[in-house]
This record gives C-alpha cells, structure tokens and sequence, in this order.
C-alpha cells in the first residue's frame, strides 16, 4: 500500500513537472527562454520544447510580418510646400533578444518606429520638390526613407521591408497656391511644346525647300537633257531632209516666211525674187 502511494506521488509529481516544463512554439511564433531575467535561449522553429520550470520564463514574439500604421503628420517639401503624408511600413523581429531588451513588446515597437519613420521621412522629404514627391519620383522618396529607416531600425532588432504612402494631402489654406503653381507648371509646359512644335514645323518646312529645290533642278536638268536631244534629232532629220529633196526644203521655209511675215505686212520685193517664185503662177 505505501508502495502504490509513493509511486502516485511520483507520478503526479512527475507530471506536475512536466505540466510546467513542456511548452510548444506555434509556427508563427518565436520564444527567448529568460533564467533569473537574463536570455538564456532563442527559439525559431515550431514544435514541442522544454524549460526549467520555476526557473525559466518563456517570452512569445510573432514571427510573422507585422505593419506600422500612424496618425499622418505634417512635414514641408524643399520648395516651402506643406503637405501631409499618411504611411505605413512593414516589419518583423529579427532579433527577438535585442528586441526584447531595446522595445519589450509590439507597443514599444510602434512608439519607436514612430520616432525613427517619421524623422526620416522630414528630413528626406525636405530635400525634394512638392511636385516630385507626388509624381515622378515618389517611389524614389519612399524607397530613401526605407533605407535610412532599415539602418537604424536594426539597433532595435527590428528589420523593416518596406515604407510607403498611403495618402498624400495639403492643408486647406495651401490649396489655392499649389493650384495656381500647378496651372503655372503646366502652361510652362505646354508653352515648351508649342515651341518645340514650331522648332520641328520649320525644320520639315526647311526640308521640304530642299527636297523642292532639289526637284525643280533636276527636272531642269533632265528637260535640258530632253530639249538637246530633241534639236538634235531635229536637226539630223533636217540634215537628212536636205540631203534627200534640198527643193522641198526650200518650199517648206518659203511657206514659214509667207506666214510669218505676209499677214498685215507690206513686202516691197522685185518680180523675181526668190521668196515669190512659189507665189506666182506658172
């Protein structure tokens, strides 16, 4: 009987043990084993786990992503132009012992993001133009503050992934004039169009007077070409025409003075002249 007795209170003893030293580590969570307040151990990877119970205390820390979220805060560009950002960033405890010892917990996380985000993001925003900011080089910005934000966020076991706006807006009393810079900007530009247009519209037109220069004198040329070889051919067949009935040449000529010179002219020429002989009659 007292056997069965002292081996039950082992048991429960045994168990009551175990109970206290047995733990499990979801897989989205990571543990720092504490002895006496001090880390004695860091735990990554899921499963069943044992501690020195009474001794050591288990502190749980996501593993997962994890986002920062704040109240959007007022910061001014490089040209004087206030504007108020809302962002956010991604993040996740890399080192689960500095954190633990630098923020405590996820509260403590967020205050000091807060700090070093938003201190970053004054003092890379300041160094751009409002219009650069919520256009072209937007991405670049965020990209900057990301970078800057990641270096000092590592004092604190922290890793950030990412930094980016959500929300961009200005204070009502600045509406007007960033209007009226933004309809100043844009006639500027379209100003720079219209005389890039009229650059390019004299130059086809300065082409184009090329290219009809070009045309005109080769036509010339080649009408040159095509008018010599005419009275060339003209000639030879003259030539030809002489040699073959020199009397029908001279008919044909006196026909060409006859109608060149006989209509309203007076021909004062003797009766045998050589320029009448086809007029009298035989």
């Amino acid at each position: 009987m007292k056997w069965g007795i002292t081996i039950l209170v082992v048991i429960i003893i045994f168990f009551v043990i175990f109970i206290f030293s047995a733990f499990t580590v979801d897989i989205t969570k990571q543990a720092v084993i504490l002895e006496f307040g001090k880390p004695v151990r860091i735990i990554k990877e899921p499963g069943l786990y044992f501690r020195k119970p009474f001794i050591q205390q288990i502190v749980f820390f996501e593993k997962r992503i994890l986002e920062y979220d704040s109240e959007p805060t007022l910061v001014v560009t490089k040209d004087k132009k206030s504007m108020i950002l809302d962002s956010f960033a991604l993040f996740r405890i890399a080192d689960p012992v500095l954190f633990l010892k630098t923020v405590r917990n996820e509260i403590g996380a967020q205050v000091r993001l807060d700090d070093i985000i938003y201190s970053e993001m004054r003092r890379i925003v300041g160094q751009y133009d409002f219009d650069d900011i919520v256009s072209i080089k937007r991405e670049e910005v965020f990209d900057e503050v990301t970078k800057s934000s990641q270096e000092k966020a590592k004092e604190l076991g922290i890793e950030i992934s990412t930094v980016r706006m959500k929300r961009v807006s200005v204070p009502e009393e600045n509406l007007r004039k960033i209007y009226d810079s933004m309809i100043a900007e844009r006639e500027r530009q379209a100003s720079l169009y219209r005389a890039e247009g009229q650059r390019e519209a004299q130059r086809i037109k300065s082409e184009a007077e090329k290219k009809k220069v070009f045309i005109l004198s080769e036509a010339y040329r080649k009408a040159q070409e095509l008018k010599g070889s005419g009275e060339a051919e003209a000639s030879r067949i003259l030539q030809s025409a002489l040699s073959s009935n020199p009397e029908f040449y001279q008919f044909l000529k006196s026909l060409e003075i006859y109608k060149k010179t006989l209509p309203g002219n007076v021909l004062i020429i003797t009766p045998d002249s050589e320029i009448f002989k086809y007029l009298r009659s035989k």
